[in-house]
């Protein structure tokens, strides 16, 4: 493709390496769309879609991501602002995307304020049995949350555009206790799992290709449900040796790991 495309755009053969790497990026790109079909057709045996090439001067590789599906790198490097949380489930559309929540906290009397979730009443359900969750546990994680003299506003973000997931009790609950307690949570994290009004852990679904999702965007940790782990023998070794691994048992357990507290 790289030859067909040089001899097509420059046929009298001048070009430079930065004009052969654009149509490289190209060349990689379509190719990885194709392997992006193969894997929602066949299996995880097209699990691994990433192309990468080397430049020779300095020996560094370069990934090519597509963008529509959740290269890119949405999920920074280093540590995130306290109260910001991303994770990574099926969105209304059925696809596996990336969501982001992003909180904020004022002195009040126990208001709890979502934006970014429109009329959908799932959605709403599940932040608020977040929020109910908190203000009756809230002690077993920490007495100085607070709940009840501070106000809060968290914004959702369907970052692919795929439609806003229902997914979001355990996400909700971090990010609270994250801006409540000024503490972030840990670098490069995906949360991944939901609980119940009851508490109930309810494990991820189609755990590789959400697994793979985390990767294309950027992911190093994830934090997965002991319950998921059942499900472990359907991703591949090199898939699943890409992260740091980090089980919960509990909604508490899961906000003490993802803001790293012992």
């Amino acid at each position: 493709m790289v030859d067909g495309y040089l001899k097509l755009i420059y046929p009298d053969g001048n070009f430079d390496k930065e004009d052969v790497e654009e149509i490289l990026k190209l060349a990689l790109e379509m190719r990885r769309r194709v392997k992006e079909q193969l894997k929602k057709l066949g299996g995880m045996e097209f699990y691994d879609v990433n192309f990468s090439y080397i430049d020779m001067e300095d020996m560094s590789e370069h990934y090519v991501s597509v963008p529509e599906q959740g290269g890119g790198k949405l999920i920074p490097e280093g540590m995130l602002n306290p109260g910001q949380v991303y994770t990574v489930s099926h969105g209304k559309s059925d696809m596996i995307g990336v969501f982001r929540l992003e909180s904020q906290i004022l002195p009040g009397n126990g208001k709890f304020d979502r934006t970014g979730l429109g009329s959908d009443r799932e959605c709403k359900e599940a932040v608020d049995t977040a929020f109910n969750f908190l203000r009756a546990n809230g002690n077993r994680i920490s007495g100085s949350l607070g709940v009840l003299n501070k106000d809060f506003i968290i914004n959702y973000q369907d970052l692919q555009g795929i439609g806003m997931t229902k997914k979001l009790a355990l996400p909700t609950l971090i990010a609270l206790c994250s801006i409540a307690l000024s503490r972030p949570v840990q670098s490069s994290m995906v949360v991944i799992g939901d609980f119940s009004i009851g508490g109930t852990i309810m494990k991820a679904e189609n755990l590789p290709s959400t697994l793979q999702i985390c990767l294309d965007s950027g992911a190093k940790k994830v934090l997965l449900p002991t319950t998921s782990f059942a499900d472990m023998a359907t991703v591949p070794p090199e898939l699943m040796s890409a992260f740091q691994l980090i089980p919960y048992s509990s909604a508490e357990d899961a906000v003490f790991k993802a803001l790293g507290v012992e």
